[in-house]
């Protein structure tokens, strides 16, 4: 088999969705179904494939993205099932920016939820052509027209059923297949492997023929030569239709829905067969952009891309890390050419060179070596010695840099020190190789006490983080009570003159600076402009100002929290022939910024959350009641069946220990969920508080 001809052999895809939507359920059927595992696991029994850590076994939910590799229809696919809970979503941002599409499973119930349209957004920024499963099509209050609404409600897409539902809830059997005009029933329950075509039934034929008709219209457009064919014969062949479906999927014009229940083991194969038919190869996509320069404004619209192809010289992107017992384990998604194990690569994000040890293959936490991988490919490395996330590898002789990942921001913080002095350097250790795995997960150090400061996506994030700790590197540690990671910002502009001067026998400093501080709108970061003209301040001692900034920005003015989000703009100056050096710029820059924040109307930040509450109708009030006493701002309540739900923007320091206290008020029928959405600043009565404590 050729290379090229193999590309097209190739499915890479990601299983992502909401939680508790079935994602782990329905790969542990793909598993079976393709004959990689002879027993199926399940999620309540925890014996899956993929949820491999103690701590998603023990608790039911996926925490990290796990690779697995199976063949169906002769072609290989590879799969990784992300968690969704979005305090793992750096596992969903990293896995799709490798991937060439992905299967979206959407609740049959609940239809779409707050973390099916956050993975959606993240799926669109990286443009992965993706199809939908509706799941769960078993359960009580199931509704698949109901569901497949929320698809253009929440997610505003084109959405095209290729298949409908037979039946509903405990009396769901099967789907009218729509591209070939068929019913697929299965036999039973127990593992679904037996099913069969049948005819149509008759209550649903008319509802299949005006589905179908909709189908053509919308595939049909993407495809001029088909819609000629369709307008001579009045239909296309099977063969025809699947193009044009694949065609459109690839684009993004529309996306395709299936729908089954993966637990009761229907629906599974012929969202497989559509994997095949309608998700790219690796070939099928244009491939992966080229980095822009560092701070530099570039349209990215405008960057070169690079076509996966097994002939040039080798480039591929690290995407994942896990440290293991026989070492580091660097997950790599192959975009170009060729590497055999012994090779040495560059790696041209940090400009240093390593060298290939073993390649594997991985099923999971099981692994397969294999002698070398070819583009299009996904696996893991051994013995990389500084390559992270997001770093890229390739050629010394082509050293591309390829495009950059981005990473969420941590809002919640928590101080961890060893319950013994021997286990200091231990759990430093243990915590920079967690660190290197989790992009998410932030590292310091608080200079006046010490401890070490954990910063997060929320409390479950870090509670596996310390549970992780104690059972894989053996340190038992102190964990302060959690706090809102806070930021600070100015409000106003205001200009700084600052003049650092020092004398004290032998050679002087001597430094002045003059400061524009602006503020920016929110998740603007910190922005620098140079405006000095005459040579007032030396070029060479303008990056000393700009690091000064930098680094005071770390600790502001109203209770040392980073400040965020303004401009600082270097005006004019002074310097002194022989007094002047880059220390004292920065030094002068630093207080400049202590001393002009103060008068820029500094306000301090709190992260806002978008909070989901599901609750039965009864105690809709009760959660409203609770949601406003917390600072909560009720975005908008939908009902479904029999409950409701509760959308609101609340105070992440609100909602601290909030699920205990919504069992009791619902007597433990409710739920909710909860995602970063901004930064707010803080009423002036919680400012106070704040100030308080850090003083």
């Amino acid at each position: 088999m050729s290379e090229k001809s193999g590309l097209s052999l190739i499915r890479n895809i990601g299983i992502t969705a909401h939680i508790d939507a079935g994602k782990t359920t329905t790969t542990e059927r793909i598993l079976y179904y393709t004959g990689v595992s002879h027993k199926i696991g399940e999620v309540h029994e925890g014996n899956t494939t993929t949820d491999y850590m103690d701590q998603e076994r023990e608790r039911g939910i996926t925490i990290t993205s796990a690779a697995v590799t199976c063949e169906w229809a002769g072609h290989r696919i590879n799969i990784i099932d992300t968690p969704g809970h979005i305090d793992f979503n750096i596992e969903v941002n990293r896995s799709l920016r490798v991937l060439d599409g992905a299967v979206f499973i959407i609740e049959g119930v609940a239809g779409v939820q707050p973390q099916s349209e956050t993975n959606w957004r993240l799926a669109d920024r990286y443009n992965v052509p993706r199809i939908i499963f509706i799941n769960k099509l078993d359960r009580t209050g199931a509704d698949f027209y109901r569901a497949f609404d929320t698809l253009k409600e929440k997610l505003d897409i084109v959405a095209i059923p290729l298949q409908l539902p037979i039946g509903a809830e405990e009396n769901f059997i099967g789907v009218v297949d729509l591209i070939e005009m068929k019913a697929i029933v299965w036999e039973g329950g127990e593992l679904g492997a037996k099913y069969h075509d049948e005819e149509i039934p008759a209550d649903l034929l008319e509802k299949a023929k005006e589905a179908r008709q909709e189908l053509l219209d919308t595939a049909l457009s993407v495809d001029d030569a088909a819609m000629e064919e369709y307008f001579e014969k009045g239909d296309v062949d099977v063969a025809t239709l699947k193009r044009c479906i694949k065609k459109g999927t690839i684009s993004g014009e529309f996306r395709p829905v299936l729908c089954g229940t993966a637990f009761k083991n229907k629906g599974v194969q012929p969202l497989l067969d559509a994997v095949i038919d309608f998700l790219p190869a690796p070939d099928d996509v244009e491939g992966i952009r080229i980095a822009p320069p560092e701070d530099e404004e570039v349209d990215e619209n405008k960057l070169p891309i690079i076509p996966v192809d097994p002939d040039g010289k080798f480039a591929g992107l690290a995407f994942k890390i896990i440290n293991d017992k026989y070492g580091t384990l660097t997950f790599v998604r192959v975009y170009r050419g060729i590497l055999r194990s012994g090779d040495s690569v560059l790696n041209t994000t940090k400009g240093h060179k390593e060298r290939i040890g073993r390649i594997f293959q991985m099923h999971a936490d099981k692994r397969q070596e294999v002698k070398e991988v070819h583009a299009g490919d996904i696996a893991a490395f051994v013995g990389l010695k500084d390559t992270q996330t997001g770093d890229t590898l390739a050629d010394p002789a082509d050293p591309v840099v390829l495009e950059r990942m981005t990473f969420p921001i941590p809002v919640i913080d928590i101080s961890v020190e060893p319950k013994t002095k021997d286990g200091v350097e231990k759990m430093t250790l243990a915590l920079q190789k967690l660190a290197g795995e989790d992009p998410s997960l932030r590292l310091k150090t608080d200079q006046e006490t010490g401890q070490t400061i954990l910063s997060g996506m929320g409390e479950l994030h870090l509670d596996i983080i310390i549970d992780r700790l104690r059972r894989e590197y053996g340190v038992d540690a102190n964990i302060g009570a959690p706090q809102v990671a806070y930021r600070e910002t100015i409000s106003q502009p205001h200009v700084e003159t600052y003049t650092h001067k020092k004398q004290s026998g032998g050679s002087g400093q001597f430094a002045e600076v003059k400061i524009e501080f602006a503020p920016l709108e929110r998740n603007q970061e910190i922005q620098f402009e140079n405006k000095v003209v005459g040579g007032t301040v030396p070029k060479e001692y303008i990056p000393a100002v700009e690091k000064g900034i930098r680094m005071q920005s770390s600790t502001g003015v109203l209770a040392g929290f980073p400040t965020v989000d303004f401009k600082f703009t270097l005006l004019d100056g002074k310097y002194h022939d022989v007094d002047s050096s880059a220390l004292a710029f920065e030094i002068a820059a630093k207080a400049c910024f202590r001393e002009g924040m103060k008068r820029a109307g500094p306000v301090i930040l709190e992260p806002i959350m978008d909070v989901e509450v599901t609750t039965p109708n009864d105690h809709v009030g009760d959660v409203v009641g609770d949601l406003n006493r917390r600072r909560g701002m009720i975005q908008n309540q939908e009902s479904s069946g029999s409950t409701v739900m509760v959308r609101a923007l609340v105070p992440l320091k609100e909602m601290f220990g909030y699920i205990s206290h919504l069992r009791s008020i619902t007597k433990g029928r409710a739920s909710f969920t909860m995602q970063f959405h901004h930064y707010d600043p803080v009423p002036r009565n919680v400012a106070e508080e704040i100030m308080a404590k850090s003083a």
